[in-house]
């Protein structure tokens, strides 16, 4: 016989054990905000567990809203889980209305909304890699039994693959395509990932039905846009930095990046009032996407 197996309930407690402790560091400051947490296999060395528990460990931390992840980049605190203090002088709207957060996180929205028995959601990203990994949770949610939406439609706007883009390039030669080689690499195999994971959620029989809809378009991001079924929308411009980057040949070099996993997400959301600005706000963003997304986007293959 082979050596002892670890049971599903040692499993769940390794896994809790990994997340409670990870997070406690959050919170008292041990890894402040937009800092990176080490690699997995450092937290797994320095835990004394597999990579797939880490794995585990840090998908429920990203769906709290606590870290966001990134191919090639790691794992950043994104917030310590603190309620953040109303701006001062913001009228507070009516206690019945819904309000408007000062930041959020795709994930934690992106949970709430899969509560619904039917989810949308319309997104203009530079990639999809915060989607993509929202989803993996959302879709582990579903196979549980712990949610249970009849249809899932899904319409993203990314950049066209032969966009010029202003970023990512090579700081000490513009010039230079790998950078924005590995960023196209990246949006092309988390759409991919995406697309796959949805699709096999319905083929499974786990959500009725499925709907996938993916377009180019020639707009350089310079916010990402998230909209959930048609009362929420995410919002968060992309910040332009200096950082390097490890490319495919693990080649480091200065580059000229978006900071996207670190950028703080307005929340807005719809109230019955037609004037209030949560409304407003979604109202229009909705709009904008519907002009693009008719107008000019072009159907991507996949």
């Amino acid at each position: 016989m082979g050596g002892e197996r670890i049971g599903d309930e040692g499993r769940g407690r390794e896994f809790e054990r990994v997340s409670n402790e990870l997070r406690s560091r959050i919170v008292v400051g041990r890894y402040a905000p937009r800092s990176l947490l080490p690699t997995q296999r450092e937290l797994a060395d320095q835990f004394g567990v597999s990579r797939d528990t880490v794995q585990r460990a840090l998908a429920k931390l990203r769906d709290e809203g606590l870290i966001e992840s990134r191919q090639g980049s790691g794992s950043r605190v994104v917030s310590t889980g603190e309620r953040q203090p109303e701006p001062a002088g913001e009228p507070r709207p009516d206690a019945t209305a819904p309000v408007r957060r000062s930041h959020s996180t795709v994930s934690s929205r992106i949970s709430e909304a899969f509560q619904q028995p039917e989810v949308t959601l319309d997104v203009f990203t530079l990639t999809s890699e915060s989607l993509d990994s929202s989803i993996t949770l959302q879709g582990e949610r579903i196979r549980t039994g712990e949610i249970a939406p009849q249809r899932i439609a899904l319409r993203m706007l990314i950049p066209a693959e032969d966009l010029p883009l202003p970023y990512l390039r090579a700081l000490a030669d513009p010039k230079d395509v790998r950078p924005l080689e590995r960023l196209r690499k990246i949006a092309h195999d988390s759409t991919t990932s995406l697309r796959r994971k949805l699709e096999e959620l319905r083929a499974q029989g786990h959500v009725p039905q499925v709907d996938v809809s993916i377009r180019y378009v020639a707009i350089p991001p310079p916010f990402k846009l998230y909209l959930l079924n048609g009362r929420e929308a995410l919002f968060g411009m992309y910040e332009v930095i200096q950082r390097p980057i490890v490319l495919p040949t693990m080649e480091e070099i200065d580059a000229i990046d978006v900071d996207g996993l670190g950028a703080r997400l307005l929340h807005f959301e719809k109230s019955e009032d037609p004037d209030f600005y949560g409304t407003a706000f979604v109202d229009r963003m909705q709009s904008w996407f519907d002009s693009v997304w008719d107008l000019i986007a072009i159907d991507a293959q996949g």
